[in-house]
């Protein structure tokens, strides 16, 4: 135990220390604190990229899914790589938009598009929903490994409140320095997280020293382990398909990925960021997914497979693969919650308390944001509390998957195609969200009677329906036309850094209105 809490208590100085010597002296403005002054060159954005897809859950649930299901786990690097892939293709109307009329979140975009407030709004809303499992599960992977930590010595609850405090004291640095803190840590935490574990997993697959698995373990693993959901059994043909489009269009839809795009410098950084950000996940996760599969060989971790990779690091090389074990799981979870809440955090001074007439100041808006962690933390907690035993975790990802989804129509639409207005945003999003959270809440895994589809797909099939119907009925006016067509007209030409806009300018030079 104590050569574990003193690997995490190094880890973490070291994380406080960059935090602190990379602070500036001056106090952040309210853009400073969302986009970090678009400052960051490409393996800055990828790091944080990687840090924001995969948090320390991928360990516990993800890692479990493989261990307990076999190959099932591979799901999540389709849909990973693809959605990197077509953020690439977003990268450059999305960041020069982002840096002409000054936006900070991609509400704000959404906004500008359409130039309505309510769509900003709606948008922020099921975005701040959405990201709410995975900061729950980020605080059960956090209560895990204080378990792990402390042998077993302390309670549930204990272990929670001790990674909730863990988590509000790195608050303290993030609303002190805002997103230049989340980027500067991000590269410090996503090399222990991502590099250093792919490094661990190579190692143990190529069967060295007392290492538990090896390569040749993939080649004995029996049937079952091989077979997806769908091939026989209870889940049906659409059940796989399902996960992987939500994925696929979900991972574009993260509010958390967009504020990545706002933070680079350009979009040569955006994009070469993708590639980066391809190049990591893809390494990482497989050599991640294959551990596990090679772990079904292992009778403890078949036992209790959401724990299976502390159990190999464990059996692997003792106390200290253990607290290396800890320690990684740890940066992915501290990085991961730490840019969710944020994000949140500043969506919900920005986007929603900020969205009607009234506008706030800088300063109001950073206690509103403040404000606003201190409580979306404190829900997460009590719910990763109530839901730690659940066995399968990963339907926490898939629910939050079934709702970010319904803001890919109006976001894909929006950026690549000048027709549609606000009307059919706001229809659209409201109705697709509304069936996908009804149908998730009857089927939260899948729905069997319609061949295991999911309720997100429903949901976005409704959701594309209503935003063309409606936006065929009411049709944009003269002026929308002519509006649109200066925002796509801009998003040709490059940036130059004299013409953007300052940090006191609106969040964007066209008009929105707030009440529609």
């Amino acid at each position: 135990m104590i050569t574990t809490l003193a690997m995490l208590t190094v880890f973490y100085g070291i994380v406080i220390g960059i935090l602190y010597s990379t602070q500036q002296t001056a106090k952040p403005t309210f853009n400073e604190y969302a986009v970090g002054g678009r400052s960051y060159g490409p393996w800055y954005v990828a790091m944080s990229y990687v840090n924001s897809w995969w948090p320390g859950a991928t360990f516990i649930a993800f890692f479990g899914l493989a261990a307990g299901a076999g190959v099932f786990g591979l799901y999540g690097l389709a849909y990973s790589i693809l959605g990197v892939t077509f953020m690439y293709l977003m990268a450059t109307r999305a960041w020069r938009w982002g840096a002409k009329f000054n936006l900070r979140t991609q509400p704000d975009l959404l906004g500008m598009r359409y130039g309505s407030g309510a769509v900003k709004f709606i948008a922020s809303v099921i975005g701040v929903v959405s990201l709410f499992p995975w900061v729950v599960l980020g605080m059960q992977a956090l209560g895990s490994l204080f378990e792990i930590a402390g042998d077993g010595a302390w309670s549930l609850t204990a272990c929670l409140v001790i990674g909730l405090a863990v988590i509000v004291i790195r608050q303290f640095w993030t609303v002190k320095m805002g997103m230049r803190g989340l980027i500067m840590t991000d590269m410090f935490q996503g090399v222990v997280a991502y590099v250093v574990s792919a490094v661990v997993c190579v190692v143990m697959l190529t069967g060295v020293g007392d290492s538990p698995i090896s390569f040749a373990d993939l080649g004995r693993v029996g049937d079952k382990v091989l077979t997806l959901p769908g091939d026989g059994g209870a889940y049906g043909p659409w059940y796989i398909a399902s996960l992987i489009f939500t994925g696929v269009v979900g991972s574009l839809c993260w509010p958390t990925s967009f504020q990545r795009i706002y933070t680079a410098s350009s979009v040569r950084a955006v994009k070469a960021g993708t590639v980066r950000t391809i190049l990591i996940s893809g390494v990482f996760y497989t050599l991640l997914m294959l551990v596990g599969i090679a772990g079904t060989r292992v009778p403890e971790v078949i036992n209790d497979p959401q724990n299976g990779w502390f159990t190999l690091l464990d059996q692997f090389g003792g106390t200290w693969m253990l607290g290396l074990a800890v320690v990684i799981v740890f940066a992915a979870s501290m990085g991961h919650i730490d840019g969710a809440v944020q994000v949140c955090g500043l969506q919900i001074a920005n986007d929603i308390i900020n969205s009607g007439k009234r506008k706030f100041t800088d300063s109001q808006l950073t206690t509103i944001a403040k404000t606003s962690m201190v409580i979306f933390m404190a829900l997460a907690a009590v719910v990763a509390y109530l839901t730690f035993n659940m066995s399968r975790l990963q339907l926490l990802a898939q629910i939050s998957y079934q709702g970010i989804v319904q803001l890919g129509v109006p976001l894909f639409l929006g950026i690549f195609w000048r027709w549609g207005n606000k009307w059919g945003a706001i229809s659209g999003m409201v109705s697709g969200f509304t069936v996908a959270g009804v149908l998730t809440l009857i089927y939260p895994d899948d729905i069997r009677v319609l061949g295991s589809i999911t309720g997100g797909i429903i949901g976005f099939t409704v959701n594309l329906a209503v935003f063309l119907i409606v936006s065929a009925i009411t049709s944009q006016s003269a002026a929308e036309r002519i509006r649109v067509a200066q925002l796509f007209e801009a998003a040709k030409r490059s940036i130059p850094q004299a013409d953007r806009p300052q940090p006191s300018s609106p969040a964007s030079v066209l008009e929105v209105d707030p009440a529609s």
